[in-house]
């Protein structure tokens, strides 16, 4: 009896078909043919070279914004690697080529001088900075270009001093370029985690370096060309700012290409100004919003005006601190009234955090303790409490605090509480929906802290 014939169709891991298999009917001695049938359109040699460099099954393992961020994260590394031959050329004149006078041994101590300081200083720069390397990561990663050209220019600017400070310079712009390869780092995995769509993330780095690779091998080969073409100072300073203003702004523009789905201070706060207009935004109408530079723990109006500053997992002394500074302003004790206190906690029992402010500063802050088992949903809530009560608070010019103010305090309090609550009950899906990332963390920029409240 004969069988019927089959078709299997073979697909890459973009979902292009690369060959179908047919078989013809078996004959009477149970044997068929099976045909391949190759598709009409077949990858052209200069796509075959692109997938050398691009992740497995692009573009669909990648987000959108992948391409526009590789594209001008090409350009400024090809303009970074000719800036950095004219700087490696001032620095060897600075520790002596060309100068019969120059001992090697006085260019390896000012190299170990140089590596020592760097080392240094990126073990301070990450224990300072490590926790917020992550939530800002679009900041911290045009930031670290911004130190690095800083870096070439003290380079560029080292043999015009005498020898005892051009050590100084030198060894300061070591530090700078240290400093740059944490941020950088640090940035770039952040950025890769996100481009990764198909948990691809070894593999995207990899192709990451074969692109760099490459680049870096042109700009070498093209840098050669320009060194030896620019030999005067004024040549060399005009090529220099040239390279670095293109190597900022193709930076920025990469940056900015980026459209992050975690909701760090400054998004969960364009977010929260959106929703209020009954809005949902998507990632991308966020980015075209945020500002790649943002002061730290800013609260702002829906007019970008400044309400107050915040910190997100605050410790209990800093708490209690901020309710010092109340009892004080209005009787000039420095302990913290206890029904005051105890009314708080009370007031937050249904809440996993705690939130107080200082409105005796200006701008006002508040501080937001975390209770233990908190996730990331109550800490986002907890930040539009705070967004939300800087509102209320700055809408009142008149407000004080005295004793007959207490229950407007607190009434204040919970109806500014029941508004976040209410405002992420109403979009939480909307937002998952849209294309947020809910279940992350990125609001918390220093060493996190959990309390227990019983």
């Amino acid at each position: 009896m004969a069988q019927k014939s089959f078709e299997i169709t073979e697909h890459d891991d973009a979902g292009n078909i690369t060959a179908t298999y047919v078989s013809s009917s078996t004959d009477s001695k149970g044997v068929s043919r099976v045909d391949v049938i190759l598709p009409d359109k077949t990858k052209s040699p200069w796509q075959r070279m692109l997938d050398v460099f691009l992740p497995a099954g692009y573009p669909h393992s990648v987000t959108d914004d992948y391409l526009e961020y590789q594209i001008y994260d090409s350009l400024q590394a090809f303009s970074s690697s000719i800036a950095g031959l004219l700087s490696s050329r001032a620095v060897l004149s600075s520790v002596g080529v060309g100068d019969a006078t120059a001992s090697p041994t006085a260019a390896l101590l000012l190299s170990i001088l140089q590596e020592s300081a760097g080392r240094v200083s990126t073990i301070f720069f990450a224990h300072r900075f490590g926790t917020s390397l992550e939530p800002e990561c679009k900041m911290y990663r045009l930031l670290a270009d911004v130190l690095n050209d800083l870096a070439f220019v003290l380079d560029c600017l080292s043999p015009a001093f005498p020898k005892p400070v051009r050590v100084i310079i030198l060894s300061f712009s070591s530090v700078l370029r240290a400093l740059c390869g944490v941020a950088a780092g640090s940035a770039k995995a952040s950025l890769s985690a996100h481009f990764a769509r198909w948990g691809n993330l070894g593999e995207l780095n990899a192709k990451d370096s074969s692109q760099e690779t490459v680049i870096s091998l042109v700009g070498m080969l093209v840098g050669s060309l320009v060194v030896t073409w620019i030999t005067t100072p004024l040549a060399t300073w005009t090529t220099l700012l040239l390279l670095l203003s293109i190597h900022l702004e193709t930076n920025r523009r990469a940056v900015r290409a980026v459209s992050m789905r975690t909701l760090n201070r400054q998004r969960a706060t364009l977010v929260y100004h959106e929703l209020r207009r009954g809005k949902v935004p998507k990632p991308q109408d966020i980015s075209k919003q945020e500002r790649i530079f943002e002061w730290d723990g800013v609260l702002r109006d829906p007019n970008n005006q400044v309400n107050g500053s915040c910190l997100v997992g605050a410790s209990m002394k800093s708490f209690l601190s901020s309710l010092e500074s109340q009892q004080r302003s209005a009787t000039g004790a420095m302990t913290v009234d206890s029904a005051g206190l105890i009314t708080l906690l009370k007031q937050s029992d249904d809440r996993m955090y705690l939130l107080s402010f200082d409105s005796n500063l200006h701008p006002v802050r508040f501080d937001i303790v975390i209770k233990t088992g908190a996730t990331p949903v109550d800490v986002l809530t907890a930040w539009w409490h705070a967004l939300a009560l800087s509102e209320r608070i700055s809408a009142l010019s008149s407000w004080s605090h005295t004793p007959e103010k207490q229950q407007d305090r607190i009434r204040m309090m919970e109806e500014t509480a029941a508004d976040a609550k209410e405002l992420m009950q109403k979009y939480g899906e909307d937002m998952k929906k849209a294309g947020w990332d809910l279940g992350t963390g990125a609001l918390e920029t220093t060493s996190s802290i959990r309390v227990g409240v019983r």
